[in-house]
């Protein structure tokens, strides 16, 4: 008899709060590079969650922006990931 095992994950995975708050400051009006306050952060989530219909529309807009513009839309996401683990730190 024979053991599967499962295989090895050779990836990241993103904590769900981590993803939403990015995916949110991604869609937010701040330019990317800056390195915002914590409170300009949380303000900027704040009001990209309420301008595109909270965390699924905030996710339906990112995957917009990949389908059109993925070098671009991936820098992004990489610099909102950045500064949501560095005002919040990973959860």
């Amino acid at each position: 008899m024979s053991t599967m095992t499962a295989p090895q994950s050779t990836g990241t995975v993103t904590a769900p709060l981590t993803a939403a708050r990015a995916e949110a400051l991604y869609m937010s009006t701040l330019p990317t590079g800056v390195a915002p306050s914590r409170s300009e952060v949380t303000s900027a989530i704040r009001t990209a969650l309420r301008s595109h219909g909270g965390v699924k529309g905030c996710a339906a807009d990112v995957a917009g922006e990949y389908g059109e513009y993925p070098t671009t839309a991936a820098r992004r996401m990489t610099w909102a990931l950045g500064v949501v683990d560095a005002v919040y730190g990973v959860h």
